[in-house]
């Protein structure tokens, strides 16, 4: 998220009766009453699904309004850019997947800095993730059959993602990579689009966040061909990992985490990491994870930063191993 200095005007408050509220840090939620979670993924994304849960929750412990405001376009770009340019006053944050650490790898030019223009708070947990196929033009059912359909069909099958360069679509270029096959790349506008046309038989797989498919893999709309995971998920026991099914070393993380724009006050970030880690400690909350297959585990604000940085360079480095060509 963007903050800017919330003392920059602290000798003109000064002279102000109210000047204590005014340059405290989240002054405008103070006035407001509202804090808007901007999500740069569409409806239906894991991000969407895991803060959409949390809603309630995060409103209780902020003592506010909680607003979750979609905003997808050029894979999470549009998103970031809105936050980048929000006022550092704790009123605007951020549920942000691990694309946010991938871009900088696979975009030529971004509107922003990763991460030297936001505040990360916290890594809030991990979501797993899953291959499905549509059944009615897959018959694969494990990931020896679907491997090798696909060394039959060198290039003939598609695979959708949320966008070029999300985690999505570096997750199923990692998995041709570790098989050892090819496949067409069909990127969409976001998630929900995407698994609408997986259903539609208009692409034939795609790798999706476990939260936003268990509904249609358990009306058999999509087929399950693994986790990328490394172990099971207790949500979902009955999918075998691609690890279990003879893909050894190959495991794929999707995280999420909680930013704020460049600048906010010590006092800021602190109220929105407490807030974090007070709604995700909530039952309701901890019991709708666990039903998700989410592991939930609140970093401090500055393991949060160590990791942005290490996560850039892991995936600068993954990035480089399938080749993919910025663009």
């Amino acid at each position: 998220m963007n903050i800017r200095h919330l003392f920059s005007r602290r000798s003109l408050l000064a002279a102000s009766p109210a000047a204590g509220v005014a340059a405290s840090p989240f002054a405008a939620l103070a006035q407001s009453g509202t804090v808007k979670f901007i999500l740069p993924n569409a409806t239906g994304s894991g991000v969407d699904t895991i803060t959409r849960a949390a809603q309630p929750a995060l409103s209780k412990a902020l003592g506010a309004s909680v607003v979750v405001e979609n905003q997808p376009g050029a894979g999470g770009v549009v998103g970031l850019q809105a936050l980048a340019r929000s006022a550092p006053d704790g009123s605007t944050l951020a549920v942000v997947s691990n694309n946010v650490v991938i871009f900088p790898s696979v975009l030529k030019s971004l509107p922003f800095d990763m991460p030297g223009d936001f505040t990360p708070i916290a890594v809030v947990g991990s979501t797993p993730m899953v291959l499905v196929v549509n059944p009615a033009k897959v018959g694969a059912t494990n990931s020896r059959e679907f491997i090798a359909l696909l060394k039959g069909k060198p290039g003939a099958l598609n695979f959708a993602s949320g966008g070029n360069g999300t985690i999505l679509h570096l997750a199923a270029e990692l998995f041709l990579d570790a098989s050892g096959t090819q496949a067409r790349h069909i990127p969409y506008k976001g998630v929900g689009p995407m698994v609408t046309d997986l259903i539609g038989g208009q692409v034939d797989f795609g790798v999706v966040a476990l939260p936003s498919v268990q509904g249609h893999i358990k009306s058999g709309a999509l087929r399950p061909i693994g986790m990328l995971s490394p172990q099971r998920t207790q949500a979902a026991p009955e999918i075998p990992t691609f690890a279990e099914q003879g893909l050894t070393n190959f495991a794929v993380d999707a995280w999420f985490a909680v930013i704020g724009p460049k600048g906010m006050a010590p006092a800021a970030v602190k109220k929105a990491h407490d807030a974090v880690e007070s709604a995700f400690a909530d039952p309701a909350v901890k019991e709708a994870m666990a039903k998700q297959g989410n592991t939930i585990r609140v970093s401090t604000t500055e393991q949060a930063r160590a990791a942005f940085r290490t996560e850039l360079a892991k995936y600068a480095a993954l990035v480089k191993k399938v080749g993919l060509e910025p663009q």
